[in-house]
């Protein structure tokens, strides 16, 4: 949800706040390949748990699709996947960094550094795998554009075509699967290194802000009364085994 630089009227706490259960993830080690093909039912993914988006942000919408979201990791990289039971999908910004939120989209927002757990990528994938990745070092007020050189190096498989329009109004799955290199990361932040008992902090989201249909999900509790995912103190907590 790429709102950077829309309004930098938003106070930022410097504290966490979690008015439900703090949501928690067990992020298990992958032990074999893992082909990057947006498969939800491959064998890689078979006995890894799923996180739901049960929250909805903002006005209930007509629709309110059924997201699942899965993490692994290696030594060198993330893994991660979304499947979404969607309808009124749309998906029309092609170019890096555009406006993918505005289409049906999928986001990852996490924290390497455990000092710093308040400064995070955002990456944000639409329907069609076309990828948006920030570094924000402080929200509304100091970030980084990740360029086509960084942003390459993470690979993306897409179950939909590139670009959906007309909006697809029936009942749809779809999904998205990535890769993210640790060592693209440490180009723009310290990364403390997966490994068993490695906390890092997280949110996954779903969106669509200008389909027919909008919709704001998240997978960690955000009490916050209008839509807004860059609110790094409602992070759920990952756990690395």
């Amino acid at each position: 949800m790429n709102l950077i630089g829309e309004d930098k009227t938003i106070e930022v706490s410097n504290k966490y706040e979690q008015s439900k259960d703090e949501a928690q993830y067990l992020v298990k080690k992958l032990k074999r390949s893992n082909p990057i093909d947006a498969d939800w039912d491959k064998k890689q993914w078979k006995k890894i748990e799923a996180v739901t988006l049960d929250y909805n942000m903002g006005t209930e919408p007509k629709f309110l699709p059924k997201v699942k979201a899965k993490l692994m990791y290696d030594d060198e990289n993330i893994y991660g996947i979304f499947k979404v039971e969607d309808r009124y999908v749309r998906s029309v910004v092609q170019e890096y960094n555009g406006n993918v939120s505005g289409d049906s989209c999928v986001e990852f927002f996490f924290s390497p550094d455990t000092d710093l757990p308040l400064s995070y990528f955002n990456l944000e994938i639409n329907a069609g795998g076309t990828p948006l990745i920030f570094y924000v070092a402080k929200p509304w007020d100091k970030f980084t554009k990740l360029g086509k050189e960084d942003i390459d190096q993470i690979e993306i498989a897409h179950s939909l075509p590139k670009v959906v329009d007309p909006e697809i109004t029936e009942a749809t799955t779809w999904t998205i699967e990535y890769r993210i290199p640790l060592s693209m990361l440490k180009n723009h932040s310290k990364v403390t290194q997966p490994e068993s008992g490695t906390i890092w902090k997280a949110n996954f989201y779903k969106t669509g802000s200008r389909t027919s249909n909008p919709n704001f999900l998240t997978w960690s509790y955000v009490d916050n009364p209008k839509p807004n995912f860059h609110l790094p103190k409602f992070f759920g907590t990952l756990k690395f085994q």
